[in-house]
């Protein structure tokens, strides 16, 4: 039974329970606690945390899940894999164990023929916690299921809450038995590689408190209403549908691992048995690229794109990780224009928009390979470069830092620094490594709990949901009288905000817009009866709640206080120029490139605009200008601004665009500029007429990433005033040179041709003086052990193109009679740089260019390398260029010696 039908069956099935099918959530979420949906009952946390009332008593899906916690586990085991997908059946005070159970029990054992997955009953087991004597009963009550095959075990594997206070309740898994081939008998507690699991059904019944640990909580009493959420892998159950040893075998990702066994030659699974623990090296390889090339696909497909930090990152590891694999197994050349397609035909049966949106996927996809190619040649240079020093050194290790750099800033793999450092004979500092890689993580959680302002004790924001949602005014009016429902510093609730103070402040209504959907929050004031504050953040710590981070001017403001708020105008009136013109910038990209030319982020504030789009190769200034004018010409159109509510399949009907990776309620708001010119789900605030956006100019467009593109512009007045400041320059210039305006690039190509005739002829004038002064240079030759080594300070005077000359017309006039070395400082823009030139003999004695370069470059503070006959480097220290000769002349003698 391939996968889709397995998913179809699902879906079918508890459909005609009564159960509504809720769609997948993207992969990116909006949960400050996640960069991916990790679990099927993720996009229906607000229900059973109270936070949210759901619209339905019961509900089912198939979510899209990536874990990438213990990526490094990939292809080593059968179920460690990155991205999964988690049927799931809900019930929200609707049926409780004895449904759940009958539920499972029946889709699991019917026949395949009458709809069902046709599992045997006798292969089933079942574990229940320890003390859930209910459960353990309905199992042997309701499916006939031998007691003995009713196992109990602990917290740690059947009692499931979310870490924190909430709600939370005893579990019971179902595992279906393999067969002896895959381990020993005697049940789940014995062997969970024969005994599989695959559905577990979770009782929401206990509210939880002082929740210190999985296996150490509180529980404060029964839940008001019993709630039911459960899960089951479908690729677990693929793969024993399909006969298959592992999620790596079925129909949705062994064509990818086949395409690569085929592609590298190496034949998959001749070397390995049933189990992956004990897989050969190859085939461990081989699931690697099958597993990171599906889980690239829905990645990009939901809106994911390369980067280092984040999401983008794990993203790019990936993709590294599969190419860098297939690069083992002998496959040298681009190996995702191969894959990526084969994996595309086997995941649009389930998710069609995976085929539309293919042109935007493979461009960053293959655009993040061929720069990892760069990578790696560049970083093998500058990996055998820190060897070199190393070694130089006498060091046994690479330092950490050395490898980290190597990471952070090329990003050249860790395990690839490991191998190659080994294959020269160098261990790696791996704790150094983790310390500053966990140093730089502690870095970026500390910038997001600062963004957040305080935002990241999210207990505090669930208490004041409670009180209910803010009604969020922002669409309707700027000034707003409300009622200040609580306030919060640090992290704490307290009743008043003193003078001097920043803090947050919730309100029962506002409107202020808080930051999103790209658009930064609004600006403004809060008053009351002897209180004045400055608004300067607005965030949704919570869904359905929105925080003032304030400035408290005069005061205090106590909690209760009736206040007014009221948003700057013109920071509004900016701000919605400049959010309605990021969606003209983006129409006007697809009208002029193409439909492939997708938004995949943007930001805007008062005056300004981004927006990053798929795209792999940079605009020409004829383009740009072209998107200018057509954006422009919308401007001048007065096209009307609309915005308007629907379900989410309407607006993917009337083609609204969607922006990737957003996560959308049930119902959406689509706004249109000019009708179906524009049409975007989009929560924003704008302008009511194209023509109050201004004016728009773009002032730049540059690379953010493996096939995406930024272009950014100034709106209203601040595009005004950027042309203002360019014409003012244009007149300056013209000015300067005494020429018209529409003179002025060629007066300016002219001076700077005439401004390179110069600087040739300087360069051939010391050349010459250089050539001059080599005949006297020769009589400064040393004997160091038997080698004749030349060495000379050029000075500041001297760039990189002048010693390499001097040195290599000075190694000539020497000769090859004797061993030669040449060794020669100068200087580029306030650097030191040294070249060092050798001769035949003195390689074979062992002499090598690149090898005294490294050493010279180490006294200067810097690096270098080369080919053993000329070699350069440089560093930071000038004044250290005598010392960098004398420590070759010191390299020669031990080498020579």
């Amino acid at each position: 039974m391939e996968t889709a039908e397995i998913r179809r069956r699902w879906l079918r099935f508890f459909e005609s329970k009564g159960h509504t099918v809720v769609p997948s959530a993207p992969l990116l979420y909006d949960d400050p606690n996640l960069l991916f949906v990790n679990a099927g009952m993720v996009p229906f946390k607000p229900y059973f945390l109270g936070q949210q009332t759901p619209t339905w008593d019961r509900a089912t899906s198939v979510q899209k899940c990536v874990r990438t916690g213990d990526i490094e586990e990939v292809g080593k085991t059968s179920r460690h894999g990155t991205f999964f997908q988690m049927n799931g059946n809900f019930s929200f005070g609707d049926y409780f164990k004895e449904g759940a159970i009958s539920y499972a029990w029946e889709l699991l054992t019917t026949s395949q023929s009458e709809g069902g997955y046709g599992l045997d009953g006798d292969k089933l087991w079942a574990t229940v916690y320890d003390d859930d004597d209910e459960a353990a009963d309905l199992w042997v009550s309701l499916t006939g299921i031998p007691r003995e095959r009713v196992v109990r075990r602990g917290k740690a594997d059947n009692y499931w809450s979310m870490g924190v206070p909430g709600p939370g309740g005893p579990c019971s898994e179902i595992y279906v038995d393999r067969g002896p081939e895959y381990g020993p008998d005697g049940g789940p507690a014995v062997d969970e590689d024969r005994f599989m699991e695959i559905w577990n059904l979770v009782f929401m019944q206990h509210d939880l408190s002082a929740v210190r640990s999985k296996e150490d909580f509180d529980i404060a009493g029964d839940l008001p209403k019993k709630n039911i959420d459960t899960g089951l892998g479908l690729e677990r159950m693929a793969s024993i549908l399909q006969g298959v040893d592992n999620m790596y075998e079925i129909d949705e990702v062994y064509p990818v691992l086949a395409k690569a066994s085929e592609m590298t030659g190496r034949d998959y699974g001749v070397h390995s048995g049933h189990d992956a623990g004990s897989s050969h090296p190859d085939d461990v390889r081989l699931r690697v690229v099958a597993d990171h090339i599906r889980s690239s696909l829905m990645l990009i497909g939901d809106g994911v794109t390369p980067g280092n930090e984040g999401r983008g990152y794990v993203l790019r590891r990936m993709l590294r990780r599969a190419v860098r694999s297939m690069r083992l197994l002998g496959f040298e050349d681009p190996a995702l224009p191969h894959l990526l397609p084969v994996s595309l035909e086997r995941m649009k049966q389930s998710y069609p928009e995976l085929e539309a949106g293919f042109g935007r996927i493979s461009q960053i996809a293959y655009a993040e390979e061929e720069a990892f190619r760069r990578t790696l040649a560049s970083g093998t240079t500058i990996l055998d470069t820190a060897v070199g020093q190393a070694k130089a050194a006498g060091a046994a290790t690479l330092a950490g830092d050395k490898a980290f750099q190597l990471h952070d800033t090329y990003g050249f793999p860790i395990d690839l620094t490991l191998e190659m450092a080994a294959e020269q004979g160098l261990e790696v500092d791996r704790e150094g490594f983790t310390r500053l890689m966990q140093e730089q993580r502690d870095r970026a959680k500390a910038d997001a709990k600062a963004k957040k302002a305080g935002h990241a004790n999210t207990e505090v924001w669930k208490e004041l949901r409670e009180k209910g949602a803010t009604d969020f005014r922002a669409y309707q009016e700027l000034t707003s009288e409300a009622s200040v429902l609580g306030l919060v510093v640090d992290g704490e609730r307290v009743e008043e905000l003193e003078p001097g103070t920043r803090g947050q402040i919730v309100l029962d209504r506002t409107p202020f817009y808080a930051e999103s959907g790209g658009q930064i929050a609004d600006e403004g004031i809060i008053t009351a009866d002897g209180a004045h504050l400055k608004v300067i953040d607005v965030q949704r710590p919570v869904k359905g709640l929105i925080a003032h981070t304030v400035e408290v001017v005069t005061g205090p403001l106590r909690a209760g206080q009736q206040v007014l708020a009221e948003v700057d105008p013109e920071w509004r009136r900016s701000a919605c120029q400049a959010h309605s013109g990021t969606h003209v910038v983006h129409a006007a990209l697809r009208q002029v490139l193409g439909p492939s030319a997708l938004q995949s982020g943007s930001y805007n504030k008062p005056g300004y605009l981004r927006l990053d789009f798929a795209w792999n190769s940079a605009l020409s200034q004829e383009t740009r200008s072209e998107i200018e004018e057509v954006a422009n010409l919308a401007l001048r159109q007065d096209l009307p601004v609309s915005a308007a509510y629907m379900t989410l399949p309407e607006a993917r009907e009337m083609g609204a665009l969607a922006l990737f990776g957003e996560t959308y309620d049930e119902q959406v708001r689509v706004v249109e500029i000019g009708g179906p010119w524009s049409r975007e789900l989009c929560g924003g605030t704008h302008v009511q007429h194209s023509s109050q956006i201004g004016a728009l100019t773009v002032t730049g467009e540059s690379s953010v990433g493996s096939g995406v593109r930024r272009v950014e512009a100034f709106v209203g007045m601040d595009a005004l005033r950027f042309l203002a400041r360019e014409r003012a320059l244009v007149a300056e210039l013209t000015a300067m040179v005494n020429v018209q305006p529409t003179e002025l690039t060629e007066r300016i190509s002219s001076v700077l041709a005439r401004l390179k005739d110069a600087e040739r002829e300087i360069a051939r004038l010391r050349q010459e003086q250089a050539m001059a002064a080599a005949g006297s240079l020769v009589d400064n030759a040393k004997d160091v052990s038997g080698v004749t080594v030349l060495t000379h300070e050029a000075g500041e005077s001297a760039g990189a193109d002048d010693i390499r000359t001097m040195a290599l017309d000075l190694r000539q006039r020497l000769g090859d009679e004797r061993p030669v070395v040449v060794a020669l400082t100068g200087a580029a823009k306030g650097r030191p740089l040294v070249l060092v030139a050798t001769n035949a003999g003195a390689r074979d004695r062992g002499i090598k260019a690149g090898a005294l370069v490294r050493v010279a470059a180490q006294a200067l503070g810097g690096g270098g390398g080369g080919k053993d006959d000329v070699a350069q480097g440089g560093g930071s220290d000038l004044a250290k260029a005598g010392e960098s000769l004398a420590a070759i002349e010191r390299a020669v003698a031990e080498s020579a010696g």
